[in-house]
């Protein structure tokens, strides 16, 4: 079982991911909001590339039970219903709601893996349930960092190591590729502060600058959900909602 990883998606094509097994991690914010929005009961995520399409998906389905979530530049988007701060996404807001997010590197590191077998959404918040998972599944790994405007970004990296160490309690003889060898360096160098690692990372201290401080510590909690949210057929909902649908 091989565990390779991309410190950004923007070096693939879309068809690059055609048959994998694919986790996406944008740890601020986009997958740890994904991760609570799914977990507080939203009936499902539907992540999108563009603000424009985020206006027209949310305008022409679900029913009217939509909100428009995410941000542009680390800013809530004039006229959407939330933003991308995690704490927004609590039960009284989205539980059984169809949430269509954009954000400027998660949504679209999402769609950009979207012809994978198996897409799975990653953050702090659920790496031992996406660990098991991929440990059932015993094939090989694309782990998808969503980075920053195509750029290498701390805290996906590290997270992306927290992923590939907690595997290894479930797997053995894993092999890596360089960049995977580099997230497990990374990990190992912040993982017992990984509140201050958010802080200092470039992102961190830009959402520190806008207020979202609250953020980066509510990101930072390490396997406080449970749940595996899968994408599949344009849309993100845990694999438990997925099987009771049938």
């Amino acid at each position: 079982m091989k565990i390779h990883t991309l410190f950004s998606p923007v070096s693939v094509e879309d068809l690059y991911f055609a048959g994998k097994t694919t986790v996406v991690i944008d740890v601020l914010r986009a997958t740890t909001t994904i991760v609570t929005a799914i977990a507080n009961g939203a009936k499902e995520v539907v992540p999108v590339n563009t603000i424009g399409f985020a206006m027209k998906v949310s305008g022409n389905a679900f029913g009217g039970k939509t909100l428009l979530g995410g941000e542009r530049n680390a800013k809530k988007i004039e006229g959407f219903a939330l933003g991308n701060s995690p704490l927004e996404y609590s039960a009284d807001v989205v539980k059984d709601k169809s949430i269509v997010l954009y954000t400027t590197n998660g949504t679209k590191a999402i769609v950009r893996a979207k012809y994978s077998e198996n897409l799975f959404i990653c953050s702090f918040q659920n790496v031992n349930a996406i660990a098991r998972e991929l440990a059932g599944l015993n094939q090989d790994v694309e782990i998808v960092c969503a980075g920053s405007h195509g750029m290498f970004s701390l805290e996906d990296s590290v997270c992306a190591g927290c992923l590939i160490s907690t595997l290894e309690n479930y797997v053995t003889g894993l092999t890596y590729s360089d960049a995977s060898k580099c997230s497990l360096m990374l990990y190992d160098k912040y993982k017992n502060d990984l509140t201050g690692m958010l802080k200092e990372s470039e992102h961190g201290k830009l959402l520190i600058e806008y207020g979202y401080e609250r953020d980066l510590e509510f990101a930072s909690k390490v396997n406080v959900q449970h749940i595996i949210p899968v994408y599949s057929s344009g849309v993100i909902k845990s694999k438990e909602k997925i099987k009771s649908n049938g």
